[in-house]
């Protein structure tokens, strides 16, 4: 029988692999093709406002758009804060943040673990 850490490893892997529903995890991890520096620097200033006023989501919608990986883990701590790991691991995943995605697998996979042995 695998251990927890290899299963997390698989789950994340199968997560990976994949078709995931929109929503969950976003196709493309990229940020919007054609932006200039100067453009992405004035939206992420916008979002930070957003996050700083507490509209979380229009931050992250920008933050997605530019790929600005520091605010996608802000908005990733805000929904574990929040207890939303679900949501935060999206984020997460999408800022290549492991150290604060690989806990959240690893908790999925105890929790599928426990399902299994019962």
């Amino acid at each position: 029988m695998k251990n927890r850490k290899e299963l997390a490893q698989d789950f994340k892997e199968s997560l990976i692999e994949q078709s995931i529903p929109d929503g969950f995890i976003k196709v493309t991890d990229n940020p919007v093709g054609g932006l200039t520096s100067e453009q992405k620097v004035i939206l992420n200033r916008k979002a930070n406002v957003f996050f700083n006023n507490g509209n979380i989501e229009d931050a992250k919608r920008i933050y997605i758009t530019t790929g600005y990986s520091d605010g996608l883990t802000r908005v990733g701590d805000y929904y574990m804060n929040n207890k939303e790991p679900l949501k935060a691991l999206k984020v997460y995943y999408l800022a290549h943040n492991k150290r604060d995605s690989e806990p959240i697998f690893e908790s999925i996979a105890k929790v599928i673990s426990s399902i299994i042995k019962e």
